[in-house]
């Protein structure tokens, strides 16, 4: 496998309608500090700035815009070099606006990670705010190479509750697929049409209105993190008037899954934390991080 190459993405946005903005960024490291060496944007989005962390890159990335409208298309991909370590977030909600026009087939965001030996990410983006009549593709291809580690967390908003939107939005499809040395360890596809699913009903969401989940995924990953990261999450309290499940697994090969469900974004936003800081503890053997916006 040709690992300077990335495997194509499908999306339903044909390139003649779609109006597509570019994020391309590479690091590498050099003696024990993680430079930007390259990159390239077009508007809206970009990086700003790089953030030093004692060895660690922060970066944030930047939308200038008001948010995905129909027919936006973004594509960013991130190149880290061989023991180069990257924290990444936005600066604000990812806002999906309404699709007003069925036939441009709403927006998408697709990502695409290469780690060569030794790198890591961890991507902490702020949730994803669906509009009503938004519809929104979320793609995201990791390729994983010995030692690497890669993690991502996501949290879903059903709309602007505050404004009565509650899963008044089009569909949100979300795409995963990761691969360790050109190998398939872990593929989700999933599509969420609010107005043709049971989204309330028992044994789906329940009364539950957010989700969260974080991914990560390395072959250093054993039962031991898969149980650290679970009784980490069941040690937090609970937040009276904010229920919330969650659940920790490992997945087929390499990788563990916390998905969690509430009624607000930052209960999530507190789970999903904690989980992420106690992998930086266990797996990645650093302290919690701090990185205030």
């Amino acid at each position: 496998m040709d690992t300077n190459r990335f495997m194509p993405l499908t999306i339903p946005i044909s390139s003649m309608q779609a109006r597509v903005s570019e994020l391309r960024a590479e690091f590498q490291c050099s003696s024990g500090v993680t430079h930007l060496v390259s990159k390239y944007h077009t508007a809206p989005i970009k990086i700003a700035k790089v953030f030093p962390l004692g060895g660690p890159a922060g970066v944030i990335v930047m939308d200038v815009s008001p948010g995905l409208l129909a027919g936006d298309r973004y594509e960013l991909e991130w190149k880290i070099g061989p023991n180069a370590h990257v924290y990444m977030t936005n600066q604000s909600f990812t806002k999906v606006h309404p699709c007003g026009d069925p036939v441009r087939g709403g927006s998408s965001i697709v990502q695409k990670f290469q780690l060569q030996q030794g790198a890591v990410v961890e991507s902490m983006p702020e949730p994803i705010m669906l509009y009503k009549d938004a519809a929104f593709v979320n793609e995201t291809e990791v390729q994983l190479s010995s030692g690497s580690v890669w993690m991502q967390a996501e949290i879903v908003c059903p709309g602007r509750t505050l404004r009565g939107e509650r899963f008044q939005y089009r569909s949100y499809r979300n795409r995963l697929r990761v691969r360790h040395e050109g190998e398939l360890i872990y593929a989700q596809n999933g599509l969420i049409e609010p107005g043709k699913q049971l989204l309330t009903a028992p044994g789906c969401l329940g009364g539950m209105t957010h989700t969260g989940v974080l991914y990560a995924f390395s072959d250093a990953i054993t039962s031991r993190h898969v149980e650290a990261v679970r009784n980490a999450i069941a040690a937090l309290p609970q937040r009276e008037g904010q229920p919330v499940l969650a659940g920790v697994t490992a997945t087929h090969k390499f990788g563990i899954a916390v998905m969690t469900a509430g009624m607000a974004a930052w209960p999530l936003q507190e789970v999903l934390a904690e989980a992420w800081q106690t992998l930086r503890r266990v797996l990645l053997h650093q302290a919690p991080l701090q990185f205030h916006k």
